[in-house]
């Protein structure tokens, strides 16, 4: 099925690199035009410029840190005025600070949970007040294993997914009657940046970002009849401990 999102309208947040930029490209190459937000100008702009070499889609950006209510308004007020209201969010922006919880110090528990979680909530508000005079809308949240999964180290970041789980599925069952459709994709270790080891690192096992941009569009491709609401994504032969 070639450029079935032809005439969509998507915004991705966390756009620039790794999953949100692969998501990104993945909608283009099916015709949706795209707006993606990072909080770094100069990755924003050498993604746009990447984006924009499909063939299809379109995409264009702004900056924005989604941890902050009022940055996001911006963001959605930016993408009405540029493409009239978006019909497809990815909620993906995501930032990991990993050490004992006894060792988090209280301004990167509020990062944390500020972007992941809270920043998801501040874009889906936003969306649904436009889904539902829409009369529909899908939003996809990138989450992860790590939200089901507790691991050492991992406290801000597990409550951070943790909650997005929960905030995904109570909003599904609070907006499927206004015919929005709420996913939320969790995948095991991912070959991004966002790991503080180099991205080339375990890439001949981990998951591609690609495939979870698949993932996506799989999910966008099935009839509004039916609704996958959670996806777990994991290497299929990660490393032997």
């Amino acid at each position: 099925m070639n450029n079935f999102l032809r005439g969509k309208r998507a915004l991705v947040t966390g756009g620039s690199k790794g999953i949100g930029f692969a998501v990104a490209q993945a909608l283009i190459r099916q015709g949706a035009t795209v707006a993606i937000c990072a909080r770094n100008k100069q990755d924003l702009d050498i993604a746009i410029t990447e984006l924009n070499k499909a063939q299809s889609g379109k995409a264009i950006g702004t900056t924005a840190d989604v941890s902050k209510a009022s940055d996001v308004a911006r963001l959605f007020e930016f993408v009405d005025r540029e493409l009239g209201g978006p019909d497809i969010l990815v909620n993906n922006a995501g930032i990991g600070i990993f050490r004992a919880a006894g060792e988090l110090i209280v301004e990167e528990w509020d990062r944390v949970i500020g972007t992941n979680l809270s920043g998801a909530f501040y874009c889906t508000r936003e969306a649904l007040c436009r889904f539902t005079r829409a009369q529909g809308g899908r939003i996809i949240n990138i989450s992860s294993l790590a939200g089901k999964n507790p691991f050492a180290g991992g406290s801000a970041y597990n409550a951070s997914k943790f909650g997005l789980n929960a905030l995904s599925e109570a909003t599904m069952l609070d907006h499927r009657y206004d015919r929005v459709g709420v996913t939320y994709i969790m995948p095991g270790s991912v070959a991004t940046h966002f790991s503080p080891q180099d991205a080339e690192k375990g890439s001949d096992w981990k998951i591609a970002p690609e495939d979870i941009a698949e993932i996506v569009l799989d999910v966008l491709r099935l009839p509004e009849r039916t609704l996958i609401s959670r996806i777990e994504v994991r290497p299929s032969r990660p490393q032997k401990n």
